[in-house]
């Protein structure tokens, strides 16, 4: 079945990209009308996304305080929480550089002689305030947190409630059980809406191709070629990392998060992938404790394809523009996002905000980011495929590092007699199964 979602996913890419381009062909250049045509398609991608949200804020709740109550030792998790705020400052960094590396190397902008003119480039930069991120992970009201799917102050609140539930020892043994079945009850919502991703996949592309046409990525193919090659090298550098400390498992690891990285790159949407990986982390090994409270760090810290994309991004503007910037500037530059890219969880078109705001503090054209606005929606699968990627490598690493790294779940096939609603997350399922084999044995 998982390898059939897999399937699906990868033909409603293909069938996207076919539809899209047909549409685009019969508009016959008619932008309102393809627009219109792809409001339709995007349709399906819009409720899959919304159901996701309407899952992501109880599912990170539930699971991140089942994991605290189960580590039972608070030094545990400060112990687990700093090798994760390391192993992310340090995949930051590597990420940073790379994109200054690559877009120095391949000059994408060189050439292009645009000229300044002080339009404004339509990116709302006053979301990016360092202080004000800072006050925004802690939540005035849980519901308002879970409302606003504000997953730093959901982590927050459920740090607190995790480790409260841990220091009452057996008095909140009760609320440790709810949820616990919270947990099951969600995974099982999730199988549900998962189903819907080959569509979603299907309307995503759609859309996009649709309005812009396959012509977008030939006008700007250099540019998305160039940053897709950079991407490449980043995910080389990820995959020899998780070697270093998974060995062979590191195939096996790439091999489960292949349909949550699909998800992501199809949808741009990191939010979209997060249930497929909290159950293909479990698949592989990683023990709840450490992926739910991980996972969403990193989904807020360990941005690897946002980060690489802007130093590629501000660079190429400078390079647009006939900008010449000192080394000495790029690395201030460097400096600075290593910084502001840690603020941008749940601002909208994240990524070209950071751009946008490092150019202005920098006095460089912020008009330029509406030059790569074409094709920012391309640029922006790639980079959050790799930050999902990232964040699967960094969880299990983490995990593998506090030597708590189980064996995978085996391929199974339930019993004929099994349930229907048999819980497809975690090894429940696999023991339930075979406990009903061998009880038709012992029968």
């Amino acid at each position: 079945m998982r390898n059939r979602l897999t399937a699906f996913i990868l033909t409603g890419m293909i069938l996207g990209v076919i539809a899209g381009f047909a549409t685009n062909i019969w508009a016959g250049g008619d932008k309102a009308l393809a627009k219109d045509v792809a409001g339709y398609y995007h349709l399906l991608a819009d409720i899959f996304l919304h159901l996701i949200k309407m899952i992501i804020a109880p599912l990170v709740f539930s699971t991140l305080v089942a994991g605290i109550a189960h580590m039972g030792d608070s030094a545990a998790l400060g112990r687990i929480g700093g090798r994760a705020i390391a192993w992310f400052i340090i995949a930051s960094l590597i990420s940073l550089t790379l994109g200054l590396v690559f877009v120095n190397f391949f000059a994408p902008g060189e050439g292009l002689n645009l000229v300044r003119s002080g339009a404004d480039a339509g990116v709302n930069t006053e979301a990016l305030n360092f202080r004000d991120f800072i006050l925004h992970v802690f939540p005035t009201s849980m519901v308002g947190a879970m409302a606003e799917n504000s997953i730093l102050q959901i982590v927050v609140f459920s740090l607190f409630v995790g480790v409260a539930l841990t220091a009452i020892g057996e008095k909140g043994k009760p609320i440790v059980t709810v949820i616990e079945s919270m947990v099951e009850l969600m995974l099982q919502v999730t199988g549900y809406v998962m189903r819907m991703a080959p569509l979603a996949v299907f309307g995503a592309l759609a859309s996009a191709i649709s309005t812009e046409g396959l012509g977008v990525l030939k006008t700007f193919g250099e540019l998305v070629g160039e940053f897709y090659l950079a991407l490449i090298a980043l995910w080389l550098l990820l995959f020899a990392a998780g070697s270093a400390f998974l060995g062979k498992r590191m195939v096996t690891l790439i091999r489960y998060v292949r349909e949550p990285v699909l998800i992501a790159f199809s949808t741009a949407s990191s939010e979209a992938a997060y249930p497929k990986m909290l159950e293909q982390l479990d698949r592989f090994g990683v023990p709840r404790r450490i992926y739910s409270f991980v996972l969403p760090l990193g989904y807020s810290f360990n941005l690897d394809g946002s980060m690489m994309y802007s130093t590629f991004a501000t660079i190429f503007i400078a390079q647009a523009y006939g900008i010449d910037l000192p080394i000495a500037t790029q690395i201030t530059i460097l400096l600075v996002l290593m910084v502001t890219s840690k603020g941008i969880a749940a601002v909208p078109r994240a990524s070209l905000v950071v751009v946008a705001a490092t150019l202005g503090q920098f006095d460089l054209p912020v008009e330029g980011v509406a030059f790569i606005l074409a094709v920012d929606h391309f640029m922006d699968m790639g980079r959050t495929a790799t930050n999902v990627l990232g964040n699967a490598i960094a969880t299990s690493v983490i995990t593998k590092w506090e030597g708590m790294l189980e064996v995978e779940e085996p391929d199974y096939v339930p019993h004929p007699k099994a349930p229907a609603h048999t819980p497809s997350h975690g090894r429940a399922g696999l023991e339930l199964a075979s406990d009903m084999v061998e009880e038709e044995k012992r029968g």
